[in-house]
């Protein structure tokens, strides 16, 4: 049995060249590292916007490190022991983003071990899959707004996501109908409420939105509402027909089984990291094509884009503009995939070829992961 020797964590600040919002002007990325008994290395990676990045790190310092260290190098065989080890401190969010850094390592050493991508270890289905512009964009004018989305335009993308839920809802009807003018009729439209609303305000949102021909409205309540997205869900089969997209602030397997059952979501949007890693977000998946619900993964397209290439369903990727780790500098190489046209495509590389790049330590305080490695703290901006 191969086992891991060793298993190290640092926290990486990457600045956003766009920022999200006043106060979002980076993300932090906790890059990770480990070393199988058979010498093979793998590189993985945490991932938090704005909250918990240095609470991650803890638990993959303190808990996660001195649970593997010796344990089997099999992510499938290690995932649902580490996620039971951690259950104490929560069944998902913190845990489940922390669990995502050992995941992805492994997955990466494996296939690395393999001589190959991820991708073609978990047997790929396709060349390319389709990608949509997104923008965290509430806080633009309505001509930068405009103009953002002229962008995508230009760069070939066929669906774009923009955000809703302004006070008045007479300025969300304007600035989406001044979208749908740019876009035309013959190109996808999505709107993300960020769990803004409540019920009622929710459902008089997306009838009144919908005139702009709508392919999905995402998190138009809180994540965890599950009745509350069961009854708009009722009440929008009988008048607007707009199907509901949530996923992103969902982090385990047996919640999007719960969302799907009670017809509550139509669409689910896991993030990788955020359910745990590629172990979790393949069960999801496999839930997602059980219950005939399309499946696009949320943000992180140098990740989600290789998996999206494995899976059965066709999927849409999330590219964030001016957000990908490789035009932002994160990276120790150039980025695993590329997107033009519209479309995303694999570039040659072994394992995940995410590898964080090295920068200035920052004041964070740096421990040890394992007797047999040391971690660190870091920033980096683009």
């Amino acid at each position: 049995m191969t086992t891991i020797t060793s298993f190290t964590a640092r926290l990486v600040r990457v600045s956003l060249t766009r920022p999200w919002a006043a106060d979002v002007t980076s993300v932090g990325v906790i890059a990770t590292h480990v070393v199988r008994s058979d010498g093979v290395e793998g590189w993985g990676f945490a991932w938090t916007p704005q909250i918990g990045a240095e609470a991650v790190l803890a638990l993959l310092q303190h808990d996660i490190a001195s649970f593997a260290v010796g344990r089997d190098a099999d992510a499938e065989q290690l995932w649902l022991p580490a996620w039971q080890h951690l259950h104490e401190a929560g069944g998902g969010g913190l845990t489940t983003i922390a669990l995502a850094g050992l995941d992805l390592a492994l997955w990466d050493a494996a296939a690395r071990a393999a001589g190959g991508s991820v991708s073609s270890l978990l047997g790929r289905r396709r060349e390319r899959v389709s990608a949509y512009g997104s923008g965290v964009n509430l806080h633009y004018t309505q001509d930068e707004l405009v103009a953002q989305v002229q962008r995508w335009v230009a760069a070939g993308f066929t669906g774009v996501k923009i955000k809703v839920g302004k006070p008045d809802l007479a300025e969300d009807l304007e600035r989406v109908a001044a979208v749908r003018d740019v876009l035309g009729p013959g190109r996808s439209l999505m709107i993300d409420a960020n769990q803004r609303w409540d019920l009622d305000r929710a459902t008089r949102s997306v009838e009144a939105l919908a005139v702009a021909g709508l392919a999905w409205i995402e998190e138009p309540l809180r994540a965890d509402d599950l009745a509350g997205h069961t009854e708009l869900a009722r009440r929008l089969a009988g008048s607007s027909q707009v199907p509901i997209a949530l996923g992103e602030n969902v982090h385990t397997a047996y919640r999007f089984d719960d969302f799907l059952r009670a017809g509550a979501a139509q669409i689910v949007q896991p993030n990788i990291v955020r359910v745990g890693g590629i172990t979790p977000f393949r069960r999801i998946a496999a839930l997602a094509e059980q219950a005939g619900a399309p499946l696009h993964p949320h943000l992180l397209p140098e990740l989600s884009g290789q998996l999206a290439l494995t899976l059965a369903q066709e999927v849409l990727v999330e590219d964030v503009e001016d957000a990908g780790f490789g035009a932002l500098g994160a990276l120790e190489g150039p980025s695993p995939v590329r997107i033009a046209d519209g479309q995303l495509t694999e570039l040659p590389h072994e394992g995940l070829g995410l590898r964080f790049r090295a920068a200035v330590a920052s004041s964070a305080s740096a421990s040890s992961a394992s007797s047999a490695s040391s971690a660190s703290s870091e920033r980096t901006s683009a």
